[in-house]
C-alpha cells in the first residue's frame, strides 16, 4: 500500500472536523465525497463577483461565464479521454444521465421482445429506468448473475445475449461491494450482438483513470458530487454519432435551432440535451474538483483507496462476529454486516464516535436479496482517508459489540 501520508489531504477538506474541531472519520465517500477548499473556493467565486447567465448575454461578464462554463465541458471531455467536448452532456447527476438515455435512446429504439440486460448489483438508478422503458415498449430485462465474490459474471454474460439484445448497462464499479467490472469486456460482448452498452461510472470516475476510447462503451454516467464536486450536475458521455441521432428529452430555451408555431429545429448535441437555463456554477465548481483529482493522479487515489479496503477488511476478519461482502480487491468500498446489530444501529454508535458509515440497502434492494440480507453496513474511502480512520471505526465496532454483547 502507498504511503497515507503522500495521498492524504485532509487539511484540504474543512468538513473532515466536528463543529468541536475534533477529527471526523467520513467512511461514506462512495454516498457523496467532501469538497476540498479549492472547489468551495471555485463556486463562491462563481457565485459571487463572476456571476452572470451563460450563452445569451452580450456583456462581458456573461461572456467570460459562458467561457468558464465551456472550459468546464472541454476539461470532462480531457479528463474521461473522449474524443470532442460535443459528446459531454451536462446533466444533475448520473440518475437524469440515464433516465435521459432511457427516454430519449431507449423509446425510440426498442420494441417488443427486444432485451435490456442488467446485473444482479445494479444501483436503482440503473434499474428503474429501463423497467419504466420495459413497460412502454414491451421489451423484457434480462439479469445477470454475479461470481460468488459479487463481480459481474462475464461468461453468464455472454451465455445470456443474444439477437435481440439490443442494450447491456452495468455498473462499472459496484456502489455496494466496491467489485470492478472488466468494461472492455464487457463491451466486447455487447457489440459481438449488435447491442449498445451503458456504464455507470459514479463510483469508478472519482478513483480511477478512464478513456472512453478505451473502455469502447456507447454511453457514460458519472455524478459530480462524488467526484469531490458539487450536488446539482452530472456528465453523460456518448458517441457523438449516437447523440447526433437521439431526439431531445426536454423541451425549452437552449436547446433550440428555430421555434414556431409551425414547428421547431433542435440545436445539435450537446446543446440538444440541455434545456433551460444550465447549472453555471456547479460546472464551474466540478472543473475545479477534477483538477484537483487529477493532480492527484487517479492511479494513485485507486492503489490508495484499495490498500485501505484491503487493510479493513484484514481488521475486520480478525473479528470473528463480522459477515464480509464482495471480492477481496475493491475499489475502495467494504461492505460487512456485524453479528446480532442491525446496520443502522452500527451506524448510530459510530456516530457518538465521529466515525461516519453508510447503513441500509444502498439503492440496491435486489442486491441485498442476493446477499440474504436486508440491509449492510458500508465503508468506502476517499483519497483524504488514512489508517486513523479505520483505527477509529475498528474501536466504534469494538464498543458497540459491548453494548450488545
Amino acid at each position: 500500500m502507498n504511503d497515507t501520508a503522500t495521498l492524504t489531504r485532509k487539511a484540504d477538506f474543512p468538513g473532515l472536523l466536528t463543529p468541536e474541531g475534533a477529527p471526523w472519520h467520513y467512511l461514506d465517500t462512495a454516498a457523496t465525497a467532501q469538497k476540498p477548499q479549492a472547489v468551495i473556493d471555485a463556486m463562491s467565486r462563481a457565485m459571487g463577483e463572476d456571476y452572470a447567465t451563460v450563452h445569451r448575454g452580450v456583456y462581458s461578464r456573461s461572456a467570460m461565464m459562458t467561457q468558464g462554463y465551456e472550459a468546464a465541458r472541454r476539461r470532462v471531455a480531457d479528463f474521461i479521454g473522449a474524443q470532442s467536448e460535443n459528446e459531454i452532456v451536462f446533466v444533475r447527476g448520473a440518475t437524469e444521465a440515464i433516465n435521459l438515455v432511457a427516454a430519449s435512446w431507449g423509446m425510440t429504439r426498442l420494441t417488443e421482445g427486444d432485451r435490456i440486460v442488467l446485473s444482479t448489483l445494479e444501483h436503482h438508478s440503473n434499474i428503474v429506468p429501463w423497467q419504466m422503458v420495459a413497460e412502454r415498449t414491451g421489451a423484457q430485462i434480462d439479469v445477470c448473475p454475479l461470481t460468488e465474490d459479487g463481480c459481474i459474471d462475464l461468461g453468464a454474460l455472454e451465455a445470456l445475449i443474444g439477437p435481440r439484445t439490443k442494450l447491456v448497462a452495468l455498473a462499472h464499479v459496484s456502489n455496494v461491494l466496491g467489485s470492478v467490472l472488466d468494461a472492455r469486456k464487457a463491451a466486447d460482448l455487447a457489440h459481438s450482438v449488435g447491442a449498445k452498452i451503458l456504464l455507470d461510472g459514479c463510483q469508478a470516475a472519482p478513483r480511477m483513470t478512464l478513456d472512453m476510447k478505451a473502455l469502447d462503451c456507447d454511453f457514460y454516467a458519472f455524478s459530480g458530487h462524488k467526484l469531490y464536486g458539487p450536488t446539482g450536475i452530472g456528465v453523460l458521455w456518448a458517441r457523438e454519432d449516437i447523440l447526433d441521432a437521439m431526439p431531445p428529452w426536454q423541451g425549452g430555451g437552449a436547446m433550440i435551432d428555430k421555434v414556431s408555431f409551425e414547428g421547431t429545429t433542435y440545436a445539435p448535441p450537446p446543446q440538444r440535451f440541455e434545456a433551460g437555463t444550465p447549472m453555471i456554477t456547479e460546472a464551474i465548481a466540478l472543473h475545479a474538483a477534477i483538477d484537483y483529482v487529477a493532480a492527484h493522479d487517479p492511479d494513485k487515489l485507486y492503489e490508495h483507496e484499495n490498500g485501505l479496503a484491503r487493510k479493513l477488511r484484514e481488521e475486520l476478519r480478525r473479528t470473528n462476529a463480522v459477515t464480509l461482502f464482495g471480492p477481496e480487491e475493491s475499489a475502495g468500498i467494504v461492505s460487512f454486516a456485524l453479528q446480532g446489530v442491525h446496520p443502522h444501529d452500527l451506524g448510530t454508535i459510530l456516530d457518538e464516535e465521529n466515525v461516519a458509515i453508510r447503513a441500509g440497502h444502498h439503492c440496491a434492494q435486489p442486491l441485498m436479496e442476493h446477499l440474504g440480507v436486508p440491509a449492510t453496513a458500508r465503508a468506502s474511502f476517499g483519497l483524504y482517508s488514512d489508517e486513523n480512520d479505520i483505527a477509529a471505526l475498528m474501536r466504534g465496532i469494538e464498543r458497540t459489540r459491548r453494548i450488545f454483547g
